[in-house]
C-alpha cells in the first residue's frame, strides 16, 4: 500500500506545483492580480507551494526503501518526473486551451519508458 499512497502523494504534490508555478500565468487576468508587483506574486506562489511540500515530503519518505517503502531514489524521480508532466499536461489543456501534438505524445511515450527501464532489473 505504500506505493499507492506514494503515488496518490505525488499527484497531490503535483497538482499544486503546477498551480504555483504555473497558475499566476492564467490569474494575470484578473485585474486584482495583475496590479499586484512581482513579489507579491511570488508570496502567493510560495503559499501555495508550501502544500505541495506537505504532500511531496511524506511521498518520499514512505515510498524511499530505506524508510521500507518499495521504491529506490531513482525510481521516485522518474515517477514524480512521469506524474509532474502528465499533471502539466491536463492543466495546459484545460486552463490555457494548449494543443497536445504528436511530439509531445512521444515525448511522453519516451518518458514512460524511463520508467519501464528504471523498474528493469
Amino acid at each position: 500500500m505504500s506505493g499507492l499512497y506514494t503515488i496518490l502523494l505525488l499527484i497531490a504534490s503535483n497538482i499544486f506545483m503546477t498551480f504555483a508555478w504555473y497558475g499566476h500565468l492564467k490569474l494575470k487576468e484578473f485585474s486584482w492580480f495583475a496590479a499586484l508587483p512581482l513579489i507579491g506574486v511570488i508570496l502567493i506562489s510560495w503559499g501555495i507551494a508550501f502544500f505541495e511540500y506537505c504532500f511531496q515530503v511524506p511521498a518520499n519518505r514512505i515510498g524511499f526503501n530505506e524508510n521500507g517503502g518499495p521504491f529506490s531514489l531513482i525510481q521516485l524521480k522518474i515517477i514524480q518526473e512521469v506524474i509532474t508532466l502528465t499533471v502539466f499536461v491536463i492543466f495546459s489543456s484545460l486552463v490555457f486551451h494548449e494543443s497536445l501534438k504528436w511530439n509531445h505524445v512521444l515525448a511522453f511515450c519516451f518518458m514512460v519508458a524511463a520508467v519501464y527501464l528504471v523498474f528493469k532489473k
